[in-house]
């Protein structure tokens, strides 16, 4: 995954990722078809490991804001170096793979900000008048749009920036005036 994430998926041949793992490609083809499948089954993997992270976040026992933005953290730092040609690489060359991480991050993303909601309605922290649904679809789609290279030019805002500012954007949007203060209390401990 690291060298996906530093040189695109394009840029990377089964002949550089062979050598990067010490195998011989013939080696590699024992265990995937092609690039495609190769492609899937790191994402799976990614997917996989993500969610594993997050849910040891979750299992912290923090309140609504804190999980979330430990969660946020833990997405940012992982975003922070990828480059920027893997979104379109993936929908481009391997759609069959985009469609597969798409699905899974989306049922990871909703199940988890569905929890986190609901959590946040119980702790005051979030309103208790939100359509969750609505929130959590418009929460997972503003994704893609972090990698619109228009929108944010890389050589102007760094993915992790553009994350932080969606977060308080996000939090702000569904807090409570008890939620906004724990979200300043936060902004001003972490400098964010």
């Amino acid at each position: 995954m690291g060298l996906f994430m530093r040189l695109g998926i394009k840029s990377v041949t089964m002949d550089e990722l062979s050598r990067q793992l010490g195998i011989s490609k013939k080696t590699l083809y024992k265990f995937v078809s092609d690039k495609n499948e190769l492609v899937d089954k790191v994402l799976t993997y990614a997917c996989d490991s993500d969610q594993t992270g997050i849910q040891k976040i979750c299992d912290l026992g923090l309140n609504a804001i804190d999980e979330a933005f430990e969660i946020s953290k833990f997405v940012s730092d992982h975003i922070q170096n990828m480059h920027p040609s893997i979104m379109f690489d993936l929908q481009k060359y391997h759609a069959q793979a985009w469609n597969n991480f798409r699905t899974r991050k989306k049922e990871n993303i909703s199940e988890c900000y569905v929890a986190n909601m609901e959590k946040g309605i119980k702790e005051g922290l979030y309103r208790d008048d939100l359509n969750i649904p609505v929130i959590v679809n418009y929460y997972v789609e503003r994704f893609d749009i972090m990698f619109d290279e228009e929108l944010f030019p890389r050589d102007k805002f760094s993915p992790s920036e553009i994350y932080r500012e969606l977060f308080r954007y996000h939090i702000r949007g569904i807090a409570t005036e008890k939620g906004i203060k724990v979200l300043i209390k936060k902004i001003k401990k972490e400098s964010i």
